[in-house]
């Protein structure tokens, strides 16, 4: 007896592939096509964790994969440490911050572009290419002309940096480690190498010249990497329920395909046919794959039949698939197991011979498809051993299940506003301070670091941050003139925030009481006790207390700015008193803000550190011809006035500047004495200022 083929033997040595070879006896097939002994193909955790060890396979990427890659090139951690003082006889505080340049080895073959990006698992790049970190980021697409990257040449000498060509990779410069705890973090990247799905028969043409491609399932995306080449087509031909066969000195990979055209004839000897029990088909199949619809997570789809017994049949599919493709596979393959229960041996006319171990057959006046496992040879009589076919993976209906994908919001500029306020607790402030509330014109911006100048730019110094985004606005209906000392119940307000995802909230009247709701509108504190929405992020504001913190209470204009100050909204930057009476400005350094700096000017006039201007002036004609004047004096501290009585003075000692006409004096008390001397003239003006450690109130004037 001859046996073309003998398939038991290439099986034991390499599976579909082996067994193909072992058809090939005698002809030069690249022996790198068989798996080593004991080594594995890909697996799912392979593309997970960030190396950067010598020997690591790099992967060649198809369609869209999300990969760590390997660490090629990284500099030594760069220290950066700024040393700032809180305020005059302070000590002082030094900051240290890191960083690093590092390339990492993406694709052993060519790829058109780079999506998201994570680190640590947090996304840091967006699918419209937005950074969500301060990054300076370049892309090698692993081209026939690509040359060494500026920066690896820089530090590593003329000529002595490759240029990978073949290779993509990226390339990180100066990327600040203070968000992953000053260490290199775990990077993952979306690689789109070709731009639609791809078919698992190409991928095996090109990752094997001896090869080439049939089968038809589609991946969005493989990853090829694993023991072997021929380890490597083994998990295509597992996922794809395809085989190898013969062609000429290579091979051809088989799913199959169209409807036979060679038909098998019969030449009356009796057939056989045999089939294994039930049990030795799984009942259960199980597919772990990539699934895009999980951010390239890890999923698993199950498909089982009704029969008892039977063992369970668990696929890793290392490829970027839907959870619908991968039912399919599993359901497949559940039919594959059930189909090679049944083997067939036909005896056959000797035209029979030319058949390729392989090959796909029709029997004549039968339906169906067969696939050739042997051709054998015996007293001049041919005899063909079949196995039937089932079919093809085909997309099922399946779920991903619940998806935790992180939020891909845009960040945008930076829109900043800059203030110099009273504190806004009952704190006495010994230097003068700024109040900051920014946020960004996209949902997805979460904080910008911050650059003080206190020489009209000149000049900038790190400023802290910014806190949590905040809300902010535009005035559109102001509302009108109204006293301090009432709740405005007839006017509202109309303001239009920034965008349309922004909401403001109702408070009560505790609420108020405890300091809810205070919003800068123009140059004026407000709280508000309702908040109406209008629609397109116009709000009505109704219940207003006017003119808090000892601002004043004024009309307002269309177009003037409202901040919502909250406690976690709002960060402050103490200035030197050398800044009281000029102008600083405060620029926001986030990563929306590299093209079109957003910058605030804020005029220090001692709003934060001086004392308020006295109210409340009247005068009482004394029976000489002259006159008292009297006031209430007013205090930056104990705003809330608990006690009831007198609010604490705030101040080193209380004094007063009287301007009464042409003279001047001092006065320690809230009254000062205008003679008849003062008023012979005719009316006379009396200006009062209550003197603080840090400067003088605004002048209040009453005529006489």
């Amino acid at each position: 007896m001859a046996t073309l083929v003998l398939t038991a033997v290439g099986g034991v040595l390499g599976g579909p592939v082996g067994a193909a070879l072992g058809a090939l006896a005698g002809r030069a097939v690249d022996a790198r096509l068989l798996a080593p002994k004991g080594r594995e193909g890909p697996r799912l955790t392979e593309l997970r964790v960030q190396t950067s060890s010598y020997g690591t396979p790099i992967p060649k990427l198809f369609g869209t994969m999300r990969v760590a890659g390997t660490v090629i090139w990284s500099t030594d951690l760069i220290e950066r440490r700024a040393t700032s003082r809180a305020g005059k006889g302070q000590p002082s505080t030094t900051r240290y911050s890191y960083s690093a340049s590092f390339a990492v080895l993406l694709s052993a073959r060519p790829v058109l572009r780079v999506g998201r990006v994570w680190a640590d698992g947090q996304l840091i790049r967006g699918a419209e290419a937005e950074w969500k970190v301060p990054a300076t980021f370049r892309l090698h697409l692993g081209g026939e002309e690509q040359v060494a990257d500026p920066l690896i040449a820089s530090a590593e000498g003329a000529g002595l940096a490759p240029a990978h060509r073949g290779h993509a990779y990226a390339v990180f410069e100066d990327l600040a480690l203070e968000p992953f705890g000053d260490r290199l973090p775990n990077l993952t990247f979306e690689v789109v190498a070709d731009e639609e799905p791809v078919t698992v028969g190409a991928i095996a043409a090109e990752l094997a010249a001896e090869v080439s491609g049939g089968a038809s399932l589609l991946v969005d995306g493989f990853a090829g990497v694993g023991g072997s080449v021929g380890a490597v087509l083994e998990s295509l031909a597992t996922a794809s329920g395809a085989w190898f066969a013969p062609d000429g000195a290579g091979l051809v990979m088989r799913d199959g395909g169209p409807p036979a055209l060679t038909m098998i004839e019969q030449d009356g000897r009796a057939a056989s046919r045999e089939v294994a029990a039930a049990d030795t088909a799984p009942a259960v199949v199980t597919v772990s794959h990539y699934d895009p619809a999980r951010d390239w997570q890890a999923g698993l789809q199950r498909a089982r039949r009704p029969a008892p017994g039977g063992p369970t049949l668990a696929m890793e599919v290392p490829a970027a698939i839907s959870a619908g493709a991968a039912k399919g596979i599993a359901e497949a393959a559940l039919a594959r197991g059930e189909a090679a229960r049944v083997r067939r041996t036909l005896p056959a006319r000797l035209d029979a011979l030319r058949l390729a171990p392989g090959d796909v057959v029709g029997v004549a006046g039968e339906s169906g498809s067969w696939r050739v496992d042997e051709v054998v040879l015996e007293a001049m009589a041919a005899s063909v051993v079949l196995s039937p076919l089932a079919r093809a993976p085909v997309a099922a209906a399946a779920s991903a299940g619940r998806v935790l994908a992180q939020v891909d919001l845009p960040v945008g500029r930076t829109l900043l506003h800059a203030v110099e306020l009273p504190a806004l607790d009952d704190s006495v402030l010994t230097q003068p301070r700024l109040l900051v509330v920014a946020c960004g014109t996209g949902a997805g911006w979460r904080g910008a670091p911050l650059l003080l100048s206190l020489d009209a730019g000149a000049s900038w110094t790190e400023a802290g941050a910014t806190a949590a985004p905040g809300v902010i606005g535009t005035v559109v209906e102001p509302a009108g003139a109204a006293p301090a000392t009432l709740i405005d119940k007839r006017h509202t307000l109309v303001v239009e925030l920034a965008r349309g995802d922004m909401a403001l909230d109702d408070a009560d009247a505790a609420a108020l009481d405890r300091g809810a709701n205070l919003a800068l509108v123009g140059d004026e504190l407000v709280q508000f006790g309702t908040a109406e929405p209008l629609g397109d992020g116009r709000w009505r504001l109704r219940g207003l207390w006017r003119g808090r913190r000892g601002t004043l209470p004024s009309a307002g204009v269309a177009g003037s700015r409202f901040v919502l100050l909250g406690a976690d909204t709002t960060s402050a930057i103490d200035l030197p008193l050398a800044a009281l009476g000029g102008t600083v400005r405060i620029m926001a350094a986030g990563v929306g803000d590299v093209d079109e700096p957003s910058v605030a000017t804020a005029n220090v006039a001692g709003v934060s550190v001086l004392p308020l201007a006295p109210i409340g002036l009247r005068w009482t004609a004394t029976g000489e011809g002259g006159a008292v004047v009297s006031w209430l004096r007013r205090s930056r501290a104990g705003w809330r006035w608990l006690d009831g009585v007198d609010a604490p003075l705030g101040e080193e000692s209380e004094h007063y500047r009287v301007t009464i006409g042409a003279r001047e004096e001092l006065v320690t008390t809230p009254a000062a004495i205008v003679t008849a001397t003062d008023r012979a003239a005719g009316p006379v003006t009396v200006t009062v200022r209550q003197r603080g450690t840090f400067g003088e109130s605004a002048g209040v004037t009453i005529t006489l």
